[in-house]
Formats: C-alpha cells, structure tokens, sequence
C-alpha cells in the first residue's frame, strides 16, 4: 500500500467536511463513507493523468452514487484536474461543481450521474467499450447499497456477466442507511455476497470498509481478476458519516442535511489533531 494514502484520505475527508460546511448543506453521510475507497483509486490504483483528463486508454470512475461527488472533487483538485481554491464554490451559483457528478462542468469526471442505477449502467457499457476497441482500461463504478434496490442495477449486472466484463470492477457502500432510513427496513438487499455471485460476479467482502489498507488490499486483488472472464465486485461495509462524529450519531439524517458550522469545525480540529 502507498504509504500516504492514510494522509491522503485525511486530506480528503477533511475538504469533503469543509465544503459542505462552507455551503451549510449537503450529502455528508455518503461522502464520507466513501473516503478510503476514492483515495485508493485516485492516488494508487487508476491509469490517470491530470495533465490529460481526456488520454485514450485511461482508467476511469464512474460514480453511480453521484451525490458522493464532493468526495470526488476533492480527489480531483488533490490530484491537480484543478485547483483547491474552487473547491468552496461546491453547489453554488454558476459552478463547476454541482453536487452530482457532471462530465460537461467538471475535469475528470468521465460520466454524469445522480438518477440512481443509471451511472452503473454506463459503467458496464464503458466498460464493453474499452473491451471492443481493446484501449486496456479498466472502469471503476460506485453504488450505494440503498441503490442496489433499482432494477436496473441488476439488468446491467446480468449483462455484464455475460459479455465477461472482466475489466469491470464495481463497489458498493454498504453503509446501511438510506434517505428513508435503514436499508434493511425500506427495502432488503441482503444477502448482497449471495446476491451478485449469483448474477456471475466475482465477489470481494471487506468488514472494514473504512480501513484505507483493507480497501486498498481489496482492490489489488479485484484487479488480480483482469482476464477471469468476470467481473468483480467489493462490497464495503461502511460507517455513513465516517469521520465526523456528529454526522455518525445522527444515522439515516446525515444524508442529505445542513450541517452547522460548529460541527463541521469540531470535526475538522478532532482530523488534523490525528495528523
């Protein structure tokens, strides 16, 4: 594991709580429980070059979770798409950073996404499109475990099992909340091991889904699985809110909420008093 990827995900996570604390309002829970697996990709496992966003062959994320794109921006201007400073026009008027991913406003991102299963849809066509033209890159795709609810997660996991998709490498959130709740109680996913080795996944279960060297040990080995004939998919099991205690005590209400100044000061004081 890059030895400064705990560093890393600090960085990050403590710009995730800024921005939205700057703005007062936003998807805290779900950015935060996705930290230790953005900055795995962007600084250790991804074929990317800031230089050039748009390099044929690249590797590329696909956030179907698109409300956890703070997170990514943050990746972004810390790998240097951009600079810091437009960080804080998150979700402002004429900005380049909504809060769901866009890939006409924002470099590096390389789909739109928001209306949930849609952007994992795209993954997997991505995904064939790099297999047809034989350009090598491997397609990265994030959903959440409240999104695993949507058909059309499992239209395009059937398909990709059977193109053998092996260059497709998905994760889920499972951070068990979603806007209504608890996952379990509005809609059951579990059992999701079960669940997408029967749709033909190779199937990776990390408990500590927060811990940056098990998802980075996680990854290495889904990208082990390039020339199986199928597809991986990690399933983290996640803390919503991570890092930020007044958002974990607040459960299934830290998804999309104002968050108060003082709290996300507290938050930021309590992460650079670890560094």
């Amino acid at each position: 594991m890059n030895a400064n990827l705990k560093d890393v995900a600090r960085d990050i996570r403590c710009d995730v709580i800024e921005m939205i604390g700057r703005l007062g309002v936003g998807h805290i829970g779900g950015c935060l429980s996705v930290v230790e697996l953005i900055s795995v990709l962007y600084f250790e496992a991804m074929r990317i070059d800031p230089k050039n966003p748009k390099m044929e062959g690249r590797d590329r994320f696909i956030c179907s979770k698109g409300h956890a794109g703070p997170t990514v921006y943050a990746a972004l201007a810390k790998k240097g798409y951009f600079e810091r400073e437009r960080l804080w026009t998150l979700n402002q008027g004429g900005t380049r950073l909504p809060s769901h991913c866009n890939m006409v406003l924002t470099p590096g991102i390389d789909m739109t996404t928001g209306s949930l299963g849609q952007g994992f849809s795209c993954a997997v066509g991505a995904a064939l499109g790099a297999k047809l033209s034989r350009d090598g890159a491997r397609v990265y795709t994030l959903v959440g475990d409240g999104e695993c609810q949507e058909g059309q997660i499992w239209e395009a996991a059937m398909f990709a099992a059977a193109k053998k998709l092996d260059n497709l490498i998905g994760f889920v959130d499972a951070n068990r909340l979603q806007i209504d709740g608890t996952v379990e109680e509005v809609n059951r996913v579990e059992p999701l091991t079960d669940k997408w080795a029967a749709f033909g996944w190779r199937v990776i279960d990390v408990p500590r889904g927060n811990d940056v060297e098990a998802v980075s040990a996680a990854v290495k080995q889904a990208q082990a699985n390039l020339g199986s004939g199928q597809p991986t998919i990690v399933i983290l099991r996640t803390v919503k809110g991570c890092g930020m205690k007044w958002a974990e005590d607040l459960g299934a209400a830290n998804h999309n909420t104002a968050v108060p100044k003082e709290e996300a000061e507290a938050a930021l004081r309590a992460l650079r008093e670890e560094a």
